[in-house]
């Protein structure tokens, strides 16, 4: 699994694909937290924080990780080479779980330029160094676990389909419902506790949470599923190929 998983980092690095990703995040959050007037505005902002990226980066993600993933299998079916991968000593999950681990790669490469952002706020704070650091670690570590769960999304959306531009729409439509879509349909049901309990299917809700910076198992427990749940699904569209 490790070699696939190497060769799959290997095309994002030896591609524009991987670097125009990285590229478009970090000038749609540079752009939106350094230079423009708006409310996202860190130097604009009345306490120092980079509060703004975690609540950017998600929607930028929403569109960026499904660009990534829709080449996973969607691409090997229409060239026809997923026959020849499926002929490698590997179970169908290795084969999912590798391609998941390099596009989730590409993601965590992508955000850690933003460290300088984190840098930069606690040298420009009064006195420097004034940074809730457990706020802003645990919603680094909250935005990894979303990325992780987009781009278990996105693989499955490009293990049933051999068309990359109906993968990425399908992997958006499916991040947008699972990351927003439960909270609009859990505070149209009611306030109450089963509204509360449809938001809590949805990763906004959990993802909220670990951006206070406490790391609760519950959380982290549900990223882990939502992103195996997806990755068995994938698995399971592989091996239709034998019904």
């Amino acid at each position: 699994m490790y070699s696939l998983l190497k060769k799959e980092i290997s095309v994002f690095l030896s591609s524009p694909l991987g670097y125009i990703v990285i590229g478009v995040f970090l000038l749609i959050t540079g752009l939106l937290l350094w230079v423009l007037p708006l409310d996202s505005n860190i130097l604009d902002g009345d306490y120092a924080g980079i509060d703004p990226l975690f609540v950017l980066a998600p929607w930028v993600f929403l569109f960026l990780l499904p660009a990534v993933t829709m080449r996973s299998f969607a691409e090997e079916k229409k060239t026809g080479t997923i026959e020849l991968l499926l002929t490698h000593p590997l179970t169908d999950f290795q084969i999912v779980f590798a391609k998941y681990l390099a596009c989730l790669f590409l993601a965590v490469l992508a955000l850690a330029p933003t460290l300088v952002y984190y840098i930069s706020v606690y040298k420009l704070g009064n006195p420097p160094g004034n940074i809730d650091n457990g706020r802003t670690w645990g919603s680094y570590l909250g935005l990894i676990f979303l990325a992780g769960g987009f781009a278990a999304i996105g693989v499955f959306a490009s293990s049933i389909s051999n068309n990359q531009i109906i993968s990425f729409i399908l992997a958006v439509l499916l991040c947008y419902i699972c990351y927003a879509g439960f909270g609009y349909i859990g505070a149209f049901i009611s306030s109450g506790a089963i509204g509360n309990g449809v938001q809590l299917l949805g990763i906004s809700a959990h993802y909220s949470s670990m951006s206070r910076g406490v790391i609760d198992t519950r959380d982290v427990i549900y990223f882990l599923s939502f992103s195996y749940l997806f990755l068995m699904m994938s698995k399971t569209a592989l091996e239709s190929r034998k019904w």
